[in-house]
């Protein structure tokens, strides 16, 4: 098959594989293609091509059958882009995770108080824990860990009263069977031992006490299931940057909070986690307002809705093109030569110039392939 047929098999097919690449690329992705096997040449070219002019360790193209295709389905991916299937409904999953809060050494009291009043209401106002976009764990660095600890003990009485159960300041638990899921994370040995504040529960009136635990085992299911109720682990780090490997580490949540007034410690944690979204210096704020997508990333669903978001997620932009038949593209249609893929290769370079002087015969055929 000569270059020139080749050329219409091929303009199409490639494509499908290229633009979307291109994007991905452009947005800071690694990307995997898996051409289709029934057009193994034009897939042959692909491979070939995609090896020679980028980088093997960002972009791969594996060829092969519906078997490979399987195989690639059964890997963890961040995004497929399928350009066929039998029966195809979109879909948004808003899942939740174990959203962080990150806690910086505050040295104002106000600053402090600020901080604990606002991870509290975030916690255990919010329906007990009960919510999606819950803090689920702290991150602060060893040396602050009494002062936040100590602090929130005291936060925790004067907004909920010395017995929450019986003021009725804290949500119950939405039913029996959750309430044994967060009883059972409690009761593994060095889980119970890490307690520091609470933990009294009530089976018979679905009530959990606000519960602050230090240093759980990171391989506990406290710290690897969404807690989804009114217990807070806090974890220490040597120092409070190492929160953004620990966050990177885990399934990408929900949502991060971060309390902290260093900048840079801000721009490292919006460029170098991913999540929902992250929130600096408050808590749950960000579902408040109605200008801001809502939805997750990864592990913690995918789509967003809120405000004027939900409307776009429940409509389509239909693309409407309007032409009138006075003038066309001549090089545009078969039969190919040389002359006309001269054009279309000047065209993708956006050589306008080229395009010019090839089109009037000033230019001659390009010797590149």
């Amino acid at each position: 098959m000569s270059n020139k047929f080749f050329f219409s098999l091929c303009y199409m097919y490639v494509g499908l594989s290229l633009e979307p690449l291109i994007g991905a690329i452009a947005a800071g992705n690694v990307v995997v293609i898996k051409p289709s096997e029934l057009a193994p040449a034009a897939a042959s070219v692909l491979a070939n091509t995609v090896h020679s002019y980028l980088d093997n360790k960002a972009v791969k193209v594996i060829q092969g059958g519906p078997s490979v295709g399987d195989q690639l389905l059964e890997q963890k991916w961040d995004k497929i882009l399928f350009t066929a299937a039998k029966h195809l409904t979109p879909v948004m999953l808003e899942l939740g995770g174990k959203c962080p809060a990150v806690v910086d050494e505050l040295s104002s009291s106000w600053d402090i108080e600020m901080t604990i009043r606002r991870i509290l209401a975030g916690k255990f106002g919010i329906c007990a824990g009960q919510a999606c976009i819950g803090i689920d764990y702290i991150l602060v660095e060893k040396k602050f860990k009494s002062t936040l600890v100590q602090q929130m003990k005291v936060f925790i009485k004067k907004l909920f009263r010395e017995d929450p159960k019986e003021t009725n300041t804290i949500a119950r638990i939405i039913n029996k069977n959750h309430l044994m899921r967060l009883k059972n994370l409690l009761d593994e040995p060095l889980v119970k031992a890490s307690i520091v504040y609470g933990g009294s529960i009530d089976e018979d009136h679905l009530f959990i006490e606000p519960t602050i635990l230090v240093d759980p085992p990171l391989n506990a299911a406290i710290m690897n299931e969404e807690i989804f109720g009114p217990l807070l682990p806090i974890i220490t780090l040597e120092k409070i940057e190492d929160c953004i490997e620990f966050i990177r580490s885990r399934p990408r949540p929900l949502a991060i909070y971060a309390f902290t007034k260093n900048e840079k410690l801000k721009r490292r944690l919006i460029s170098e986690t991913s999540s929902g979204s992250l929130t600096f210096n408050d808590t749950i704020v960000q579902y408040v307002a109605d200008s801001l997508p809502f939805g997750g990333v990864g592990e913690s669903g995918f789509g967003r809705y809120h405000g004027k978001f939900s409307f776009d997620a429940f409509t389509h932009e239909k693309a409407v093109v309007k032409r009138n038949f006075l003038t066309d593209v001549w090089f545009r249609s078969p039969p190919w030569n040389d002359h006309k893929l001269e054009l279309f290769r000047s065209i993708y370079r956006y050589d306008y110039l080229d395009l010019v002087l090839i089109t009037l015969g000033i230019k001659k055929k390009s010797k590149k392939p």
